[in-house]
């Protein structure tokens, strides 16, 4: 193999690797330490409709992202059916990939509707939330989420 075909090899790879790696940071809002949900246990915002704090010793990891939990049966629930208790849109705010954008929510802002919950933005200058909720079809509003879901999960912010 000539010289210039082994340096495309390396970089090819190089760059499949970050790709593959970088999927996880691009579709779900996590840390540095790929922690969800900036810690709250999604267990407690679907089957309780509350945000709560999860603890260190309570966590799981799915697709190489961890959630926190309030308790052993917390953790336990999630074991048995991650899929059921993932965040919409990655823990994104929904507002904002209805918008076409991605930004951090505000994790005790939310809306649990539908078996599903989603998370908004909130700071001094906009409350998302209550953009969702002023629109009043959470339905139309979904859809159109979804279809910019499909396009933003392989973006970075």
């Amino acid at each position: 193999m000539n010289f210039l075909k082994q340096v495309t090899l390396v970089f090819a790879l190089v760059f499949a690797m970050q790709t593959s790696f970088g999927q996880d940071k691009k579709a779900n809002n996590i840390d540095n330490s790929n922690i969800a949900l900036q810690g709250y246990s999604p267990v407690s915002y679907l089957d309780l409709g509350i945000a709560q704090k999860g603890l260190k010793e309570h966590k799981s990891e799915h697709n190489k992202v961890v959630y926190y939990f309030t308790s052993a049966e917390q953790k336990k629930k999630f074991d048995k059916n991650p899929s059921k208790y993932m965040p919409q849109y990655g823990g994104y705010c929904a507002f904002g990939v209805y918008a076409g954008a991605k930004f951090r929510p505000d994790p005790n802002k939310f809306i649990v509707k539908d078996g599903k919950y989603f998370l908004y933005l909130y700071n001094i200058e906009l409350d998302a939330q209550q953009l969702w909720l002023a629109e009043n079809n959470h339905n139309k509003l979904v859809s159109t989420a979804n279809e910019n879901w499909k396009k933003l999960k392989s973006t970075y912010n």
